[in-house]
């Protein structure tokens, strides 16, 4: 079985697909154009496809490769949405360009890369030939830089599978099987606007917001996992101010009377967003008692046109034990001679978030292996070795889960 499928994970195939896919832009909420290029990428392989409409317009795809029945089936599980870009790129982002052992390009670290090891390795099992009992699954989602709201449709349209690795970018020295919640919600401030000759008249919206943020610096929480020492921890992710409701910027002149600010909060098992959400408000009502002129909404979930989470990501944690995760570990050293060097909770990328969230809250047992860059720049390349290891690995383990008799 070994020989079969590794001999057909090609890395000039791994780094063309994720080359392609990066030349896709695929910012949150646009992902329709990339999971067409991936629908056509598995029908030409002749891959069961299904697409699905998670929002009137915005798609993703499920391929799948059946098993003859009686088996244990598998999933692999990928995002096809982006990261915000920063502002120092030196050349076009969406150019893919190697450079020795780099492949660099958008969205290659968060997570084209790992979608294309995915669906090489599932060509690789297609083309082998392999018998299988159980289904192979590539689900290629929208929205998981949303929390997760392509795998939450997924789920609830009925896919599942016994077992689903997610190649997120933690890098394929690591096996991770616990994870922090995610939660991020929104705070307004409400001022009075005059013009800044009237300015004794007003009320500032933004310097109401600083108070907000210096106290929520000296929130405190009880809850602790010793798994995640540096959970919870929460920031103030982006911030604007301005005229009106929808924050008008054109005149500087004016008081600022609407600010908001959105939160992004990663908390350990026994933590909840109500209890996040409780203590927020608490600390909101405190500045209130305390400032006659201060006046808030409290935002959750957030305004749908920021784009971010609207559903809060579970803590997830999963046994190292687990089956899934000891077959992952020996198909890692066939391919590369020993095992991964860590295995479970593993800060700091256990304190991401990631679509495992939500798979293993439906029973599916589940970790995330993923191929990543080298520390200088990493969010604009990967690794094209650790991407190969990633997509043989992967492939070795699906053939392996897919030939297993269901218990």
């Amino acid at each position: 079985m070994k020989g079969e499928v590794l001999g057909l994970v090609k890395e000039e195939e791994v780094v063309d697909l994720a080359s392609e896919l990066v030349r896709i832009p695929s910012f949150t909420t646009r992902e329709t154009p990339a999971a067409e290029y991936m629908r056509d990428y598995f029908e030409d392989l002749g891959f069961e496809v299904e697409m699905q409409e998670v929002q009137p317009g915005r798609r993703q795809v499920v391929a799948r490769l059946r098993g003859r029945g009686g088996g244990r089936s598998m999933m692999f599980n990928g995002h096809l949405d982006i990261d915000p870009l920063t502002e120092s790129w030196r050349w076009d982002p969406f150019q893919p360009r190697r450079e020795g052992n780099r492949l660099w390009g958008a969205g290659v670290h968060n997570m084209k890369s790992g979608v294309a090891a995915m669906s090489v390795a599932a060509a690789a099992v297609k083309r082998s030939g392999i018998e299988l009992k159980g289904d192979l699954i590539v689900a290629c989602v929208v929205g998981e830089l949303q929390g997760g709201v392509g795998t939450i449709h997924l789920v609830r349209s009925g896919v599942w599978a016994d077992m689903a690795i997610v190649p997120e970018p933690y890098s394929v020295e690591n096996i991770l099987t616990k994870c922090v919640g995610v939660h991020q919600f929104a705070i307004n401030t409400i001022g009075r606007s005059e013009h800044i000759s009237r300015m004794e008249e007003s009320i500032d919206a933004i310097q109401k917001m600083i108070k907000v943020m210096e106290r929520l610096r000296g929130l405190r929480f009880e809850v602790r996992d010793p798994d995640l020492p540096g959970a919870p921890r929460w920031v103030v992710g982006s911030i604007i101010g301005g005229r009106g409701r929808d924050h008008d910027l054109a005149g500087p002149y004016n008081i600022p009377d609407f600010c908001t600010i959105i939160v992004d909060f990663r908390y350990p098992p026994g933590l909840t967003p109500e209890m996040i959400n409780s203590k927020v408000v608490e600390l909101l009502e405190e500045i209130r008692r305390e400032d006659p002129e201060f006046r808030y909404e409290f935002e959750y979930p957030v305004n749908p046109k920021f784009r971010v989470a609207a559903n809060p990501m579970p803590p997830m944690d999963v046994s190292p034990d687990a089956e899934v995760v000891r077959i992952l570990k020996e198909s890692h050293r066939e391919v590369t001679g020993s095992y991964p060097k860590r295995v479970g909770a593993v800060p700091p990328y256990s304190y991401c978030g990631n679509d495992t969230a939500h798979l293993a809250l439906a029973g599916m047992e589940c970790c995330l292996y993923g191929p990543r860059g080298y520390p200088e720049e990493v969010e604009k390349h990967v690794r094209v070795d650790e991407m190969l290891i990633c997509a043989r690995s992967l492939a070795l383990t699906a053939a392996k889960v897919c030939t297993m008799e269901k218990m």
